[in-house]
């Protein structure tokens, strides 16, 4: 997504909005090891409401690497 920075002067630059991203390790019981994960904050409170182990099985039937 892009917009405008707006200085006080009302002088409009070009910016972009970029995803709110960090690099997390989350505990996999059923495979008792640790997964990193590059996630959004959006993405975080996903895994905490389905469970990490539903989030990894959606993303290894999409293709991606885990």
């Amino acid at each position: 997504m892009a917009g405008n920075n707006v200085s006080h002067a009302n002088n409009r630059t070009r910016r972009c909005f970029l995803p709110n991203l960090h690099s997390h390790r989350f505990w996999v019981e059923s495979e008792n090891r640790f997964v990193k994960l590059k996630v959004s904050a959006a993405g975080m409170r996903l895994i905490d409401k389905n469970g990490i182990d539903a989030v990894l099985a959606d993303l290894r039937k999409r293709g991606e690497k885990v």
